[in-house]
């Protein structure tokens, strides 16, 4: 399993798969294959095909039901919740297929026993369950789960810039129509990719191959029962357990969830201390994080807090030092110095007066960008040098077949293929609906809307080739090219910065959601492919949870800044409980592209250059010069740069604390470690997730924390939870 950290973040983006850090030599077919069971990892199937067929195996004769639609669809819900809220406080986001496919099972076996096959009940529930429908299952918890990612970059941006109505709730219906345009054009256009990176290149899409040996496993008799049993409840009782804990931490944050042990020791007499809590220095005990570091490995995770070390440990303190950036004093009791603040109300101050968040903001954005390319690049070469002329024929993608071809490696039957015009009329509607609507409520011309649709199709080959290889979606990232696109357009034609700005974001809405939906959706095609579900069904489910991931991320956003306000807070002085990292990375590029001078600070600037650059000569040096053993050594440049960007470096030590936990786990007893280890990370996620959206719906209430918890061991409420 891979987590999914947007880089720029929200985990599509520095996870790690943590069997090409621990490899079984027994099976190096499928190291890439993620946390299979005991009994698969011996397995010598070769995951760029699909499962050899069981002929003791009963056929699916449903395997889209209104069953499966539904329960995934409220599943990704569930994901979705959860990553609304990670998403606004770090920036990471967490792919459900794991969570759908196993969950998804545990709900669909007992009701496909408790309800009789007979009558109008039997006709919608009842009836045999098998891993094809499992995979539909998985395929709409996917797609309804997904989309978040625009509401915890782009979206927001808009709000802190002031491009949008104060509150939320009167842009519902242009929060609506914008996550529709991105949602349902990746939807369409990602069924050519299927037949490229699934059959042609023969990508091994790692999470996407683990959710498929997960499926399998799980309906393979007695034992695949079994399993399914223990990892359910392991699931189920660590969300439980999580989400339990999460509401509890809003009514006593400073005791159960934030230690701040720098405050502390300052009201203890060591007044040196209270640097410690200035500069963001405390220990949260936050176990959606804690089960961060066990999905995304050793590498990553200490790459992260590495990387917090240096940006909040060295250099922050030596700017400040030398005059180079500066803080707001916030108390006038206490010396409490606040270095998190970042508005974007007088971007001279940017060059004048700069935070330390917004100084160490552009080198890690830079270092993210470089090395995303880089790593693009380097994994592209030599796949193109052996690409052959049919394969670049975009008419092969596109040719009707009456029959199959006996040496196309596609062996799927035409009949559960999608048909031609399923997508391409729907590609052809969504291209129309989308110029009409950026036209209309956002204030771009068709060449623009189009310009914007155009860039989220060439990023998701960017996107579907690095998940595919790596199981790293670096979208969101690279979708900060749009808008330098967008910055020069702009320009070009003269427009003032607001509107400016405004056609910059929505661009980069555009570009970024639609390319991550191809990429995620493409990789539930792989999991289909390997167990040879139907994907005519497939990209019925996943329109179905597509349907649902647009009116639910636009409420859960809504529901998010009722409660905290300070979300979309122009005036953010680093208090907010949200920090909303990717927020304001992609708020900062949309005032400097569209400024008339580049608000950076020149110090910041060179920094940024000179460590982009030695991040991608040290991704050369790894792919050339290292034996590829030795790759777990070198930093994920990735995860360093968002540790510049995400000043809340507690996260990077919970990540770092659950790695080493899981390490340790799979050391001393690996098999529990492969029964277990997702069921309960993944709990943990949502656990965390889900309690975050409880909170926001008490303090909706008014009986939150807020109103009837303690600030005990807090400098000021504001600092906790």
């Amino acid at each position: 399993m891979s987590t999914a950290l947007e880089s720029s973040p929200v985990l599509h983006k520095v996870s790690s798969n943590t069997k090409e850090e621990y490899p079984s030599e027994k099976n190096p077919s499928s190291l890439e294959g993620g946390h299979q069971e005991k009994e698969e990892s011996y397995d010598d199937h070769d995951v760029t095909k699909p499962f050899p067929v069981d002929p003791d195996e009963v056929e699916e004769t449903h395997q889209l039901t209104v069953r499966a639609v539904v329960v995934g669809c409220v599943l990704g819900a569930i994901v979705g919740a959860s990553n609304i809220y990670l998403g606004l406080k770090t920036g990471f986001t967490f792919g459900p297929q794991l969570f759908g496919a196993i969950f998804g099972f545990a709900i669909l076996k007992f009701i496909s026993k408790a309800v009789p096959d007979s009558g109008l009940l039997g006709r919608f529930l009842g009836g045999s369950f098998g891993p094809k429908e499992n995979c539909t299952v998985q395929s709409a918890a996917t797609a309804s789960g997904g989309l978040g990612i625009l509401f915890v970059s782009a979206i927001p941006a808009m709000y802190r810039l002031e491009l949008l109505s104060t509150d939320p709730s009167k842009d519902i219906g242009k929060l609506i129509a914008l996550t529709t345009c991105a949602g349902f054009f990746g939807v369409f256009f990602v069924i050519p990719l299927r037949k490229y990176y699934i059959v042609h290149q023969k990508l091994t899409f790692p999470t996407p191959a683990a959710t498929a040996y997960t499926i399998r496993s799980l309906h393979r008799g007695t034992s695949g029962a079994i399993a399914a049993k223990k990892k359910s409840l392991a699931l189920l009782y660590a969300f439980i357990a999580v989400f339990c804990f999460k509401v509890m931490t809003g009514y006593a944050p400073g005791v159960i969830y934030d230690w701040h042990i720098g405050w502390t020791l300052y009201r203890l007499g060591f007044t040196g201390m209270i640097q410690v809590e200035n500069y963001g220095w405390i220990i949260e005990f936050t176990p959606a994080f804690f089960g961060a570091g066990m999905l995304s490995g050793l590498n990553a995770s200490w790459s992260f807090f590495g990387g917090s070390i240096l940006a909040w440990g060295i250099i922050a303190p030596s700017l400040v030092k030398n005059g180079l950036a500066f803080g707001r004093v916030a108390s006038e009791e206490y010396p409490l110095v606040n270095y998190l603040g970042m508005s974007f109300t007088d971007p001279s101050l940017y060059l004048e007066r700069p935070s330390p968040r917004y100084w160490l903001l552009w080198p890690g954005v830079l270092i993210m960008l470089m090395y995303s390319f880089a790593d693009v690049v380097l994994t592209l070469a030599p796949l193109l040098r052996g690409m052959s002329g049919p394969a670049l024929n975009p008419a092969n993608w596109f040719r009707k077949r009456t029959e199959l071809d006996p040496e196309d490696e596609d062996q799927t039957p035409l009949e559960d293929r999608i048909p031609l015009p399923w997508w391409t009329i729907g590609l052809l509607l969504s291209t129309i609906m989308s110029c009409a609507i950026l036209a209309t409520q956002f204030n771009m011309n068709v060449g623009e809307a189009i310009l914007s649709l155009l860039l989220g199709f060439i990023f998701s080959f960017i996107g579907v080739q690095s998940t595919g290889h790596t199981d790293v979606n670096p979208v969101s990232t690279v979708a900060k090219a749009s808008q330098l696109i967008f910055g020069g357009i702009s320009k070009g034609v003269g427009l003032e910065p607001k509107p400016a700005q405004m056609v910059n974001l929505t661009a980069g809405v555009i570009a970024a959601g639609s390319a991550a939906q191809a990429a995620d959706m493409t990789g539930d095609l792989k999991t289909g492919y390997l167990l040879r579900a139907k994907p005519k069904n497939q990209f019925i489910a996943q329109l179905c949870g597509s349907v649902v991931a647009v009116f639910l991320t636009s409420g859960l956003f809504i529901l998010f800044t009722k409660a905290s306000p300070c979300i979309v807070d122009p005036n953010d002085d680093g208090t907010c409980t949200y920090g909303v990292p990717s927020v304001t990375a992609w708020a900062a590029v949309a005032v400097a592209v569209t400024s008339p001078r580049l608000p950076i600070p020149p110090s910041s600037g060179y920094t940024a250059i000179a460590l982009g650059i030695f991040s991608m000569v040290t991704l050369v040096f790894r792919n050339y010069f290292l034996p590829k053993k030795y790759w777990h050594w070198v930093p994920n440049w990735n995860a360093v740069g968002l540790a510049f960007v995400v000043p809340q470096v507690y996260y990077s030590i919970a990540m770092a604390a659950g790695s080493i936990f899981n390490y340790l786990w799979m050391l001393r007893n690996p098999v529990g470690y492969d029964m277990y280890m997702f069921a309960v990370s993944a709990g943990m996620l949502a656990g965390e997730g889900l309690g975050g959206v409880f909170q926001a719906l008490l303090a909706i209430a008014g009986v939150d924390g807020g109103k009837y918890g303690t600030a005990v061991g807090c400098p000021g409420i504001e600092y906790c939870g």
